[in-house]
């Protein structure tokens, strides 16, 4: 892993995070390579997808859940393992398709307002009181009335709500005293 990101050095810095098994690899915020069974894959999409394959890489391709997957992220050709240098087109082709993607993702998310009763607007946030229509039921008439909600409850049992949570009557433990030595 450690030869990989020194590869990777001209994106400037770039970090590991373990992942299934694996490292994914980040320069900024932005996933640009995968560590998997010991292989490096670099970010790929549409526009440099041809380039990987015409240098001879392959795609991942994981088998899970009955199927088999193939990634966005390809293998570089074997003498761009050796230097930087060499690598540091290809990582080029990397950060770029991982920062279209991004920008692509960004770009099919609705608006926060276009999502009809899914976000309140900022000023309903402020004052805890929505304008969106929203289903029938209790919550909704509490919100109606200018209500926010109370903190959401505990989970149920014991073990989830603690002590504290439990009443007297319910059988709740005490501490434990520290043992003498």
């Amino acid at each position: 892993m450690l030869h990989s990101l020194e590869l990777l050095g001209s994106l400037g810095a770039v970090q590991a995070r373990r992942m299934f098994g694996g490292w994914g690899l980040y320069a900024g915020d932005r996933m640009v390579a995968l560590i998997a069974f010991e292989r490096l894959y670099l970010k790929v999409d549409d526009s440099t997808r041809d380039a990987f394959e015409r240098a001879g890489g392959e795609p991942f391709v994981y088998a899970g859940a009955g199927r088999t997957s193939t990634m966005s992220y390809w293998t570089v050709p074997a003498e761009a393992m050796d230097a930087p240098a060499l690598m540091a087109p290809w990582a080029r082709l990397a950060l770029q398709a991982a920062l279209r993607a991004a920008a692509a993702k960004a770009g099919t998310r609705a608006p926060a307002a276009a999502k009809a009763g899914t976000r309140a607007p900022a000023a309903a946030k402020a004052t805890g009181v929505s304008s969106a229509p929203k289903a029938a039921g209790a919550r909704s008439a509490a919100n109606a009335a200018g209500v926010r909600p109370a903190a959401r409850p505990a989970r149920q049992g014991a073990a989830a709500a603690g002590p504290a949570a439990t009443p007297a009557s319910a059988g709740a433990r005490r501490p434990r005293r520290p043992r003498r030595t």
